[in-house]
């Protein structure tokens, strides 16, 4: 099982996957590439203006050597030509650039050259916090805007394989609620409930989910025996399922911009790892998102 980022990365070095980079004339996007180009992690294919990419390149003195580059200034057309050379085998998996989530979305989807596998597709955090033994994932944080139960149990099935994929052959899955019991005027305790009864029956499987439970009781074994929660599982969750996208994206920002936490993201659910980071992000979280996307890729082949 791997227990950090540096294991993350080492465990996909020399992996030698192929990614595509949808609007590649970003200079974060090339600097996480080149690193894991040099780490055997990938061979990248970088989509977008020719001239951007080398002009950027060229001012950060980063090499391209090794790098297939594929001109096409459009960014609509960028994003389809990236997602079709996964359609079509040419590449493992499809990375963001300086584009809209929302466009290169809409090519992974599109009917002749997408990746749509699951009936959802969901984003899966991960997070490397201090103090704490183990990677923590947060999902969804970034996707599903007000996910039913029905689809709370696709995001659920989304994020066991990644965790699967990372050697967690029975991650506990915590559905993230503002208390501890079932209250019926909250539709959040009322679908964690659900969700636990689904498990018991098999019908969401290779995971043990639990819940209702606040944040506290999720992560931590003390605060659960405090409430006097008697759920075995309670404190050691690895997959937090939020109730809704505000709730994620929060404790998501939270963790990045306040507990400095490490992390790493991308789109599950399709037939190859999407990597969509924010442009904000660092060139070391879209590293880490990359190995994620390798490791998912080659659990999957």
């Amino acid at each position: 099982m791997i227990y950090s980022f540096h294991e993350l990365v080492d465990s996909v070095k020399n992996a030698g996957r192929r990614i595509a980079v949808a609007v590649a004339q970003d200079a974060e996007v090339l600097i996480a590439v080149r690193k894991a180009a040099d780490l055997g992690i990938v061979h990248p294919i970088l989509v977008g203006e020719e001239a951007q990419i080398k002009s950027i390149a060229a001012e950060l003195n980063i090499s391209l050597s090794g790098m297939e580059i594929i001109n096409e200034a459009d960014k609509v057309e960028a994003c389809r030509k990236a997602v079709k050379l996964v359609h079509d085998g040419d590449a493992d998996v499809v990375m963001k650039g300086i584009v809209d989530t929302s466009v290169i979305l809409k090519a992974v989807l599109d009917k002749d050259i997408g990746l749509r596998e699951s009936p959802v597709l969901s984003h899966v955090a991960l997070f490397g916090v201090e103090g704490f033994d183990r990677l923590l994932y947060i999902t969804d944080a970034a996707m599903c805007i007000a996910p039913d139960v029905e689809q709370k149990a696709h995001i659920i099935n989304n994020a066991v394989k990644v965790a699967h994929a990372l050697g967690n052959e029975n991650p506990i899955v915590t559905c993230l609620c503002a208390v501890e019991k079932v209250n019926p005027k909250m539709q959040a305790t009322l679908d964690a409930q659900e969700l636990v009864e689904r498990n018991k029956r098999g019908e969401i499987a290779g995971c043990t989910v639990c819940g209702p439970l606040a944040l506290d009781n999720a992560v931590s074994e003390e605060a659960a025996k405090h409430k006097g929660i008697t759920d075995p599982n309670a404190g050691k969750a690895d997959i937090l399922l939020v109730p809704y996208i505000e709730a994620g994206n929060i404790f998501y920002k939270s963790l990045t911009y306040m507990a400095k936490a490490q992390n790493a993201g991308m789109i599950v659910g399709a037939k190859a790892p999407v990597v969509v980071t924010s442009r904000a992000d660092s060139d070391e979280t879209k590293l880490n998102s990359i190995a994620l996307a390798i490791a998912v890729a080659a659990n999957k082949a």
